[in-house]
């Protein structure tokens, strides 16, 4: 089972870090676990190379994910879903992924959230976009070129997730082939158009714009695990500015 947690999002999230970093937070956490999502098959650690090691990691997930056969269609699994389109935004920005937001009520996006599955899920739609589910029209105030009413909208994220541009949009009556025409041909764009991101430069770039993505909760880690955030240093930590590295 693999979970991406956005830490920096709720308090229940870091909490949950936490419980596989004996009580330390840290900005990333891993762990293989069993299907039910709760029994540990591995010990944990930041990462897979301290985990299973650099050259044998995808060799074991590959053996440990042979000892449970899918017992459902793999089809079926649930369509993404952020907390908000702002944080879609940005973590799309810093994947670098188009971005696939599912726009009207909550009837529609509970509709969707079902028939949308074969969709995301299809072979050459998963891994290559990211989904987010939004019942009210905050979004239309930071994303350009939106048509009004519902809809599935492919939008390409900012340079800092702090905004966006629609590239393609369909009714939500729109059917799955069509859906993924559609985000094939939103993607093939985006990947054609857009220069990869260097990290030092694009941080580099962010500082010296004053760009600044404001949290939920604090930014940093808490590596003594005394329940604080460990912004100026401490036992097992190390000076940070108290500002998200920027996507």
């Amino acid at each position: 089972m693999c979970v991406r947690i956005d830490s920096y999002e709720t308090k229940e999230h870091q909490a949950y870090v936490r419980t596989f970093l004996n009580g330390r937070f840290e900005n990333s956490a891993f762990c293989l676990l069993a299907p039910n999502g709760q029994d540990w098959l591995t010990r944990a650690g930041r990462g897979p190379e301290m985990v299973l090691g650099h050259r044998s990691s995808v060799i074991r997930m590959k053996t440990v994910a042979a000892q449970y056969a899918a017992k459902d269609d793999v089809k079926q699994a649930i369509v993404q879903d952020f907390h908000s389109v702002r944080q879609a935004l940005n973590v799309a920005s810093a994947d670098q992924r188009v971005l696939v937001l599912v726009s009207g009520s909550k009837v529609e996006t509970d509709n969707l959230r079902s028939s949308l599955r074969s969709v995301s899920n299809d072979d050459r739609i998963i891994g290559r976009f990211h989904f987010d589910f939004d019942e009210g029209d905050e979004w239309r105030k930071t994303v350009t070129g939106n048509k009004a009413g519902p809809g599935i909208v492919a939008i390409r994220p900012g340079e800092f997730g702090l905004d966006g541009s629609v590239m393609k949009q369909l009714s939500l009556s729109a059917d799955s082939s069509e859906i993924i025409t559609t985000l094939l041909a939103a993607n093939s764009e985006f990947a054609k158009t857009t220069k990869k991101k260097v990290y030092s430069s694009h941080v580099s770039r962010g500082n010296k714009l004053g760009v600044y993505f404001e949290s939920v909760v604090p930014y940093g880690e808490d590596r003594d695990g005394d329940g604080r955030i460990d912004h100026l240093g401490g036992k097992g930590a190390r000076p940070l500015p108290g500002s998200r590295p920027r996507p």
